[in-house]
């Protein structure tokens, strides 16, 4: 197994609080009494994924993008291409109310991970990649599927 660095372990894992969050107030989880929390951590769970997922996942259509800065000709032009596919994916896909907006994300995460498989395919991605997305997908598909189906 390769060893993912610790700063993109941690940050990755770090990246994940809103979804698992989102999916404690899903299912009603008692918080902490009493605990101060930030204005964005209170409300709805599934209103608090569909926010940050709709953050999240333009946000790894730019590193996919920067992946495809090292390819050249026409893996290049396709490399470019899937990278703008999950950015385009939310535009156009929101969804028309909160279950639709979270499958949407879901599709759009499992297609992100596809897409991270092709980079890596190419050596694009870092030899670590594909072992950080996978869990870091699996974990953001679970709370997603949490706030569609309970």
């Amino acid at each position: 197994m390769i060893r993912i660095p610790p700063a993109a372990l941690l940050l990755g894992f770090a990246g994940l609080v809103p979804f698992v969050w989102g999916a404690i107030l899903v299912l009603d989880f008692p918080g902490p009494a009493n605990a101060p929390l930030p204005e964005v951590l209170l409300g709805d769970g599934r209103l608090i994924m569909i926010r940050y997922g709709g953050i999240i996942l333009p946000f790894m259509a730019g590193v996919l993008w920067g992946f495809a800065t090292k390819a050249s000709g026409a893996q290049a032009a396709v490399g470019y291409i899937l990278s703008v596919i999950p950015a385009l994916w939310w535009f156009f896909m929101p969804g028309s109310g909160v279950t639709s907006a979270l499958t949407n994300l879901a599709t759009g995460f499992v297609g992100v991970l596809l897409i991270d498989y092709a980079f890596h395919r190419w050596e694009l991605a870092p030899p670590w990649w594909m072992t950080l997305r996978i869990q870091l997908t699996v974990i953001v598909v679970i709370c997603l599927g949490i706030g569609i189906f309970m």
